[in-house]
Parts: C-alpha cells; structure tokens; sequence
C-alpha cells in the first residue's frame, strides 16, 4: 500500500475502557475520541491494537453497555473513509462481527504483515507471543474454543459479565507494578519474540500492545520493536509519517516516560 501524500498512520492501544470504574472510565473514553477528532484531518489509516474494553463479548442479540462515545466516533471516522483496523486484545478476544457490521472495521486475531512503500511491518497486539507464559497461552487456546465461547453465551448477560469483570480484576492484582517495570532485553519476551521473527524475515517495524509499557527499541540496523504503552497511564501512540516512526504522548510531560534504545 502507498500511503497518500500528507498522510499519516496512527497506531494505538489498551484504552481498557470500563475499568475500574464507570466515571474513571468515561474519563479515559473523552480522551481517546478527542484524540481520534484530533487526527482525523490527516489520518489515512488507525490500527488499535487491541484491549479496546477491559471485557467484550457477543451475545446474539445483546453487546455491552455502553462506549457510545467511541463507538459513534469509529463510525463517524470509517464513514468519512479513514481506515481503521483492529486487532483483538486478550480482554476483548470475543469480537465476532459487530465492528464489521456496524462501524466496518476488520477484526484481526492474528499478528499481519503490511508493507507501506518500502517499510515492512509486523503488527498484533502481542499477547501468548515469545517464550514463557506457558500457563497463559493454554488458557488463550481454552478461551478461543468455539465451544466455550457458546458456553459462556448461554449464562445471562448479567451473569456472564461479572464473572469477566471478576477475572480482569484479578488479572490486573496479579500483574501489579510489572507493567511500569523494563524488564531488561532478556527478560522482555516480545523483544525475544521479534529477534526469532527477525531471524527468518526482515521487518522494518514489529508493532504491538498488550504490554502497557511505551518501549521503543532499537533490535538492529533496521529494525525496531515499538510497544505502544496504554491509555491508563501514559496516553501514548506511534505515528508513521510514510518515512520515519514516532512514539509519542498525547501529553508531553509523560514522554520522558517512554523506554527507548536508540
């Protein structure tokens, strides 16, 4: 793909909207839409990748409640002919078809390669990749079963939702401060995963979530990892101008927040 000229792509992720609360929640959403009303004027293409809710799920006839403000202003921004592309996170990996009916969006549970130009990039939201995390990856293939997703369709709504809110509660107590802790290069295990992808083809840039630290990491003459960061503490996102990509703040005083290694 080209991008036009004058045009940017946006990349952004974890906004975890409905934790912890309603009020802090809504807060969080006001700032993502008047982000994205921000960059709507040249954004050729916005790639969220992934953990849009802090829980998502389908029913047939039934989504959760509320997030009209976002909701309205994907539509509003794929009505105008801006791209935007999603890619599930591990609270929101229930999606079915909703953002492809209602806001045409496509949905990615996979990491995908695009090319933009001459620049090659990897993007998912990075959850079960590199080494380690055995206990995770076991429950990803339970969770991602057709047949425990119907199971849990069959609880009611009002039930099926505090079990989710439940298990993210308990998801975050176990994390804890980890995720504003750089691990270092060998303990890091999507820098791991990008060295053993970069091993057998050349990315440019291998873009993902999930980790809710912004890194942005030099793994060689060529090739950098850029991990996002979140929209709870450091309101980051990358911007690829058709030349060169950034890892930024939408609040410069939290920039010197990001991990880099130039």
């Amino acid at each position: 793909m080209q991008l036009p000229s004058g045009k940017k792509i946006y990349f952004l992720s974890d906004f975890h909207l409905g934790a912890p609360d309603y009020a802090t929640s809504l807060i969080r959403e006001k700032r993502v839409v008047e982000f994205l009303e921000e960059v709507r004027h040249d954004a050729a293409i916005i790639f969220i990748v992934g953990d849009i809710f802090d829980f998502w799920y389908e029913y047939r006839t039934v989504v959760p409640k509320g997030y009209v403000r976002l909701l309205g202003k994907l539509a509003e921004l794929t009505d105008a002919g801006i791209s935007i592309q999603f890619f599930v996170g591990n609270h929101d990996m229930w999606m079915k078809d909703y953002f492809q009916h209602e806001l045409n969006i496509p949905v990615f549970f996979e990491p995908k390669t695009y090319q933009f130009g001459e620049v090659k990039m990897l993007i998912g939201h990075g959850d079960g990749l590199g080494p380690g995390d055995h206990g995770y990856k076991f429950l990803k293939k339970i969770l991602r079963n057709p047949i425990c997703q119907w199971l849990f369709g069959i609880l009611p709504p009002v039930v099926g939702i505090s079990l989710a809110g439940f298990s993210s509660r308990k998801s975050r107590a176990v994390t804890g401060d980890n995720d504003g802790i750089f691990l270092g290069e060998e303990k890091e295990w999507l820098i791991q995963y990008c060295k053993e992808t970069l091993a057998t083809q050349h990315f440019d840039y291998l873009i993902f979530g999930h980790r809710h630290l912004p890194i942005d990491f030099q793994l060689g003459p060529t090739s950098r990892y850029v991990n996002l960061g979140d929209w709870i503490r450091y309101y980051t996102y990358a911007v690829f101008d058709g030349q060169q990509m950034t890892l930024q703040s939408r609040y410069p005083e939290l920039n010197q927040k990001i991990v880099r290694k130039p």
